[in-house]
């Protein structure tokens, strides 16, 4: 095999590749290998460029005993670490090797999602067992028969054993609504009309907080194809934290507005827009608000029964209906939910 077509052949391939000689120099790298490892590599010792011990000594094992090896390549590309799986083989016909980089930060980062979701499960399910836990045994001992105690110790635990219950709620839900993303609705719906009927249930919540609710939509009615029960779940989720967390303003307004071509989604789309009056939140949450457990204010969001997976399931049911959703919002001056949705 001449050097040209090898070289062609490793400028072919879709991942950073590179071919180490018997001299232990690199004889060809393509773009990718250039990118990654930096420019004007070729003709250099490969060990000045890898660097890392444990790739180099796999390239220099395939080059002695002319088997395959496997590594892993640290690296980082200006926005965040990476990681690559690195394979040597030796090329038949000749005394070189072939060094292929692939990137599997994506399976890394998803295992570390899994493991820090598990990690997450653990500890909000952990603290409410251990004071019911301790509770039953406060009553099965010392507080057997204080009555006031026992009644003030039933209610805790009454509480804790709602918030395992909302918590394994969420998680069913979370599944659920991960599992139907790509799946689009079907069915049409009018969504001025759920959008009443959503306030309407959160009433009584709004006036045990001392909250105003109101509706500003179009007259005419709004026909689009969704999915009834989730989208109420949105806007049940949203307007709840409102009401919860942005409520001190006594203020809660739901604005729906119609638009021929939405500059967000290139078209036809109706937004809806909840408008607290509260302290509002800062700006370094705002990015991380619909990230799984994240609370921009953790103790006052489980005193209010948060479970910290509102907002992902509200970004997962926004994102199988093809929408987007805004957050805006400025310490003091309240906060802004925007959920977008094609017609």
């Amino acid at each position: 095999m001449t050097d040209t077509l090898l070289t062609d052949l490793i400028s072919a391939i879709p991942m950073p590749a590179l071919l180490v000689g018997q001299t232990e120099r690199i004889v060809a790298a393509n773009t990718e290998a250039q990118s990654l490892l930096g420019q004007a590599i070729e003709g250099r010792h490969f060990a000045t460029i890898l660097r890392q011990p444990q790739v180099i000594d796999t390239v220099e094992q395939s080059l002695r005993s002319k088997e395959p090896g496997r590594a892993r390549h640290l690296s980082n590309d200006g926005a965040q670490d990476t990681s690559f799986e690195v394979q040597s083989r030796p090329v038949n016909g000749t005394d070189a090797v072939l060094v292929v980089f692939q990137d599997v930060t994506h399976l890394e980062q998803a295992g570390q999602m899994r493991r820090d979701f598990v990690a997450n499960v653990s500890h909000e399910l952990r603290t409410p067992l251990t004071a019911l836990m301790g509770f039953i045994e406060t009553l099965q001992g010392p507080a057997r028969d204080d009555t006031a105690a026992r009644d003030r110790f039933l209610q805790i635990m009454a509480d804790e054993a709602n918030r395992m219950n909302r918590l394994v709620g969420d998680l069913l839900s979370l599944n659920r609504v991960e599992s139907e993303e790509r799946v689009r609705p079907k069915e049409p719906l009018e969504l001025t009309r759920l959008i009443q009927s959503t306030l309407n249930t959160l009433r009584p919540l709004a006036d045990d907080a001392g909250v105003n609710l109101s509706l500003d939509a179009p007259s005419e009615p709004i026909t689009m194809i969704g999915d009834s029960d989730q989208l109420r779940q949105v806007f049940t989720n949203l307007v709840e934290n409102a009401i919860k967390y942005g409520g001190s303003g006594g203020q809660v307004d739901v604005f729906v507005n119609l638009s021929d071509r939405d500059t967000a989604m290139r078209g036809p789309a109706v937004r809806i827009k909840i408008i607290d009056q509260g302290p509002g939140i800062d700006a370094k949450h705002l990015a991380r608000l619909t990230e799984r457990f994240y609370r921009a204010d953790s103790h006052r969001s489980r005193e209010l029964g948060g479970t910290g997976l509102g907002l992902a399931i509200v970004k997962h049911i926004v994102n199988r209906h093809r929408g987007r959703l805004r957050v805006e919002s400025e310490l003091g001056q309240g906060a802004i939910f925007t959920v977008i949705l094609p017609r």
